[in-house]
């Protein structure tokens, strides 16, 4: 699985690049803290994949700590053969600290 470190993403950030940003968290947990990117929830996530989640450009995955954005990433890769996924490394929590 590619992955992104918090350090990578300010930066992508930082620049303006253009990627996508996905948070596979519960609303309740965005609603807390967000990084500005598309809120999907896990439970969601392959339902809207092919109408929200882009497929020609990086896609930066996110959850709190890096587990459940794996699993999505694991699951568009494996069912519907996303390429361009990279989760965020140790997640929001991660960012938040770095």
């Amino acid at each position: 699985m590619k992955t992104v470190s918090p350090a990578e993403l300010k930066q992508m950030m930082d620049a303006h690049e253009d990627f996508q940003l996905i948070d596979v968290r519960e609303p309740w947990e965005v609603e807390e803290v967000s990084l500005g990117g598309l809120n999907i929830p896990m439970g969601d996530a392959l339902q809207r994949a092919d109408q929200e989640i882009s497929r020609d450009k990086k896609v930066v995955v996110h959850c709190k700590a890096g587990m459940r954005s794996a699993s999505v990433i694991q699951a568009l890769e494996q069912k519907m053969g996303y390429t361009n996924l990279y989760n965020l490394q140790g997640g929001i929590v991660a960012y938040l600290n770095s």
